[in-house]
């Protein structure tokens, strides 16, 4: 093993630099995870804080938001990955059927531009679109029913539906592209084969194409159940409202405003809710990995 390190020391000097930020920026931290069994004061410190065991959490199951927070959570998760997951594979798949390879190389840049734009400017942009009185909805509303149009982005019901093709506009085609490049390896003497014997352009895509991203979007869907529950709070955050709030508060905002933005800053039940979510997420990336070894068998290990 030494001699294969000094052989590509290179390489591992390279590898040194993102070990070093997964240490300190991932690992290290995890030893503060201990303030959610304690009762944290912050002029004692982490080690001299009193011991509470369990305390926050019965205090966050028994709370009247537990079931709210979870259920938006879970809500939001699940819808976006319904959504979010199978069109990339789609996409990809009609880009790379079509034969006028420059209109597709195009349409793939387009798509995958909003995927670099911030989460402040995406917001700020469903707000210029989508506002009642000065968007785009709300001017076309009013030209033709003379009236103002209803307030869509503080109805409750609608805020899922924002969020999550709001989320597909700005990354399918980022997503796509993992996909695009693995189509990019199918033998095209397969695709001519397919098509001497007849076989259309959809039977090609599904008999040929599909299989070839098969193990690719079995990876895929493991790393996204893996991060099932941990919907992106910024988005979330930027987009609540007081009349939107019981259909949009979720667990990383409910942390959010426990631990920083509250009155009364609760370290410790901010820690003990985010290692719950934390728990929830392992056990539903090792569930996944095994079914999909099982069924696919291919799996992360």
């Amino acid at each position: 093993m030494k001699k294969k390190i000094l052989a590509r020391w290179q390489l591992y000097l390279l590898l040194l630099l993102p070990l070093l930020y997964i240490i300190i920026f991932a690992y290290i931290p995890m030893g503060g995870l201990v303030i959610a069994f304690k009762q944290y004061d912050f002029r004692k410190g982490i080690l001299n804080s009193p011991w509470v065991g369990l305390k926050h959490f019965k205090d966050f199951f028994k709370s009247y938001k537990f079931v709210i927070v979870l259920k938006n959570t879970l809500t939001l998760s699940l819808y976006s990955l319904a959504i979010s997951f199978p069109l990339p594979i789609l996409f990809a798949l009609l880009l790379n059927s079509m034969r006028n390879q420059k209109y597709a190389k195009v349409i793939q840049t387009v798509t995958y531009i909003p995927h670099f734009f911030s989460t402040v400017i995406m917001v700020g942009l469903l707000t210029q679109i989508l506002s009642n009185r000065t968007g785009i909805y709300g001017t076309l509303y009013t030209m033709l029913t003379g009236q103002n149009g209803p307030n869509i982005l503080a109805s409750g019901p609608a805020f899922k539906h924002i969020y999550v093709w709001s989320g597909v506009w700005q990354n399918m085609g980022y997503s796509a592209i993992i996909y695009i490049a693995a189509l990019s390896g199918v033998d095209t003497s397969l695709h001519e084969a397919a098509e001497i014997d007849g076989a259309s352009r959809l039977q090609r895509m599904w008999y040929i194409d599909l299989p070839t991203i098969l193990p690719t979007a079995t990876i895929m869907l493991i790393l996204a159940v893996g991060r099932l529950m941990n919907v992106g709070y910024e988005k979330v955050l930027l987009m609540q409202n007081d009349l939107n709030l019981n259909y949009s508060e979720i667990i990383s905002t409910y942390v959010y405003k426990v631990g920083l933005a509250s009155g009364i800053t609760n370290f410790s039940l901010s820690a003990a809710i985010s290692m719950f979510n934390s728990v929830i997420n392992f056990i539903l990336l090792l569930s996944v990995n095994k079914i999909t070894k099982k069924l696919s068998g291919s799996g992360i290990f």
